[in-house]
Order: C-alpha cells, then sequence, then structure tokens
C-alpha cells in the first residue's frame, strides 16, 4: 500500500504539477470536458500559487513526487459571493476552497484525489473554518463522482467570465466523527 505526504508545494515542485496539469487536460480533452482550456491552468497560475502558499502536494512518502496538486485557499473565492442558489452555511462564514486539482495518470482510480480531499478537510478543520467549498463544470463526471462519494451538498451555480459551475459545500463540523 502507498504512503503519501501532504505539504504546501514548493517551486521545485513546479515543474511536476505541470505535468499532472497537462496529464489532466490531455485526459479531459479526450473525454470532452469542458473544464479546463489550453490556457487554463497555466504556469502562471500554478507559481503564483506556490508563491501565494495556496499551492498544496500529496506525494508518495518513498521519493517524495507530487501524485496529486491543488490550490487550497482560506482567503474566500469572489465568484461565491454571488451563487445562483444557497450555501448550508452563511455566505461569509469561513470556509476552505480547491481549485485545480490533478492526480498523477499513473494514480487515477487508486483514491488520490479522495485522499487529498481529506487532507484539505483536515487542513481546514485545523484552521478552524466552517466548510468546504468546491466547484466544478457540469460535465466533470469524475469529481461530481467525488463530491457526492464525500457527501458534498449540490447549492447552486457559480458563474465566471469562461461559464457556469456547479457548487458544492461539506460542512466541517462533523468530519472526524464519521
Amino acid at each position: 500500500m502507498t504512503e503519501f505526504s501532504f505539504r504546501a508545494a514548493t517551486k521545485s515542485d513546479a515543474d511536476r504539477i505541470m505535468q499532472l496539469i497537462e496529464q489532466a487536460k490531455t485526459l479531459m480533452r479526450n473525454e470532452g470536458r469542458q473544464q479546463w482550456s489550453e490556457q487554463y491552468p497555466a504556469r502562471m497560475h500554478i507559481d503564483n500559487d506556490i508563491a501565494s502558499g495556496n499551492g498544496y502536494v500529496l506525494c508518495t512518502t518513498d521519493n517524495d513526487v507530487a501524485v496529486a496538486y491543488g490550490a487550497i485557499l482560506f482567503t474566500g473565492e469572489p465568484a461565491y459571493d454571488d451563487i445562483v442558489g444557497s450555501w448550508l452555511t452563511e455566505k461569509r462564514a469561513p470556509y476552505v476552497v480547491l481549485h485545480r486539482l490533478a492526480v498523477a495518470e499513473e494514480m487515477r482510480r487508486q483514491g488520490v484525489a479522495t485522499r487529498f480531499f481529506h487532507e484539505i478537510e483536515r487542513l481546514g478543520a485545523s484552521k478552524g473554518v466552517s466548510s468546504f467549498r468546491v466547484d466544478t463544470n457540469y460535465d466533470n463526471d469524475y469529481m461530481l463522482r467525488i463530491l457526492s462519494k464525500l457527501g458534498f451538498s449540490y447549492c447552486g451555480e457559480i458563474k465566471y467570465q469562461q461559464g457556469s459551475r456547479q457548487a458544492f459545500e461539506r460542512v466541517l463540523s462533523s468530519f472526524g466523527r464519521e
């Protein structure tokens, strides 16, 4: 069984993170999904995530190679303020949000994304946030299955410049009691 460590990404992880992003883009493109484009996410997004302390990686403990990446924000997501629907918790209550999740091609369907979500929940709980919010494209079946499996509730739609996304939330106060 593979052991993992979860940590903040560093500049030295950036090339590997971009490999994960490119693998995810290829998969989405091959499956006809509209989640990401050729221009997004780009290296500048990853560099900004790392510089701001928002980039995180899940690594194998045997060689410390990133097998999953995500941007984890505790400062909110401005688009979430205008949800068409309603959040489970107060609109402006402290929450954690995940963007840009990518899992290594060789690690797909092995529970890596689920483990990444659990690490985010632990990190969020340790920072005292009340919920975990995430959005995804309507055609991202993989993410939609994970969100359903992990008990996220559909809350409505979020509008971005590039289109609408489905919004989900999980209250963190119940984490650790399941």
